[in-house]
C-alpha cells in the first residue's frame, strides 16, 4: 500500500482551484478507484461521471497529468507517484462541476450529419450484395465509445474554440463510417468542406494517440475524407471532366 497525492480540480462552471488529497494505492488500482476512495473518505461531494468501469461507456473521461484519458483504464502503476498526480476535467467543453463537463454539444453535432442512406436492394430476395473488403473497411469506426477524448485533445476545439464551425475528429470518424459504407448513397463532401471545416484539421494525429479503442482516426478516417474533398472541389482534371460532360459542381 502506497500513500499517493492527487491534485484534483474542484469548482463549478469554470471557477475553482486544485485541491490535494491522499489515497492509499494498492496493486491493480486504476485512477477511478483512487477517485472513489477520495470521494468516500475525504470529499463526499466530489463530482465524477462514470458508469461501466470497463472502458466501454466513455463516461469517465478526464485529463490525468495533462493527458486526456479514461480514468477507469489508467492504471496507477503506469503513473509516476513522486509528485502529485493531477486530475482535471476535459478542457474542450463547458465545465459543470469538479471533474464533470457538459458534452451535449457533441450530440447536437451528430444531428447535423446526413444520415445513412442505402441504395435499393440489388438481389431478388430484397437484400444487398457487398464486397467483404468494403464491409471490413468501416468496421473499425464502429468501435468508438464516444468518450470524446479525441475531441478534447484536438487543438481546433481545445485551443481555438471553433465549436460553431468544426465538428471534430469524433464526427469525422462518424462521417467516414457513412461515406465509406458500401451501401450509402448520400453525399457529405460539400458539408465536410463548407459547414464542418475539415480543412481546419492539420493531421497532427493527437486524436489517434488518445483513442482508447485504438481507432486509426487520422490515417483511416480524416485523411481519406480530405482526399475525397480535394478530388471533388480542387482536382483540375475533375473540373475538366465536368466541363466536358456539362455537369457543374454542386
Amino acid at each position: 500500500m502506497t500513500a499517493t497525492t492527487f491534485r484534483i480540480w474542484r469548482g463549478e462552471k469554470g471557477n475553482g482551484a486544485f485541491a490535494d488529497y491522499t489515497a492509499d494505492i494498492t496493486e491493480g488500482m486504476v485512477v477511478l478507484d483512487a477517485m472513489h476512495q477520495i470521494q468516500a473518505d475525504n470529499a463526499n461531494d466530489l463530482a465524477i461521471r462514470w458508469n461501466c468501469k470497463a472502458g466501454k461507456c466513455g463516461s469517465c473521461s478526464a485529463e490525468i497529468n495533462g493527458m486526456p484519458k479514461l480514468m477507469c483504464m489508467t492504471r496507477m502503476d503506469e503513473l509516476p507517484t513522486d509528485k502529485p498526480i493531477t486530475v482535471e476535467p476535459m478542457r474542450a467543453f463547458p465545465h459543470i462541476r469538479d471533474l464533470v463537463t457538459d458534452v451535449s454539444w457533441n450530440f447536437e453535432v451528430k444531428k447535423r450529419i446526413k444520415k445513412f442512406t442505402p441504395r435499393p436492394p440489388d438481389a431478388p430476395d430484397g437484400t444487398w450484395r457487398m464486397v467483404q473488403e468494403d464491409v471490413d473497411r468501416v468496421q473499425e469506426f464502429r468501435k468508438c465509445i464516444e468518450c470524446f477524448l479525441c475531441q478534447d485533445v484536438c487543438h481546433v476545439l481545445r485551443d481555438h474554440h471553433k465549436h460553431d464551425e468544426f465538428i471534430g475528429p469524433r464526427y469525422f470518424v462518424y462521417s467516414a463510417a457513412l461515406e465509406m459504407h458500401p451501401l450509402d448513397t448520400a453525399d457529405r463532401l460539400k458539408d465536410l468542406k463548407e459547414d464542418q471545416a475539415i480543412g481546419y484539421c492539420n493531421i497532427t494525429k493527437c486524436c489517434t494517440k488518445v483513442c482508447p479503442e485504438h481507432i486509426t482516426i487520422t490515417d483511416n478516417a480524416i485523411i481519406p475524407l480530405k482526399e475525397r474533398v480535394v478530388d471533388e472541389f480542387y482536382d483540375p482534371l475533375m473540373k475538366l471532366v465536368r466541363l466536358v460532360r456539362g455537369k457543374p459542381r454542386s
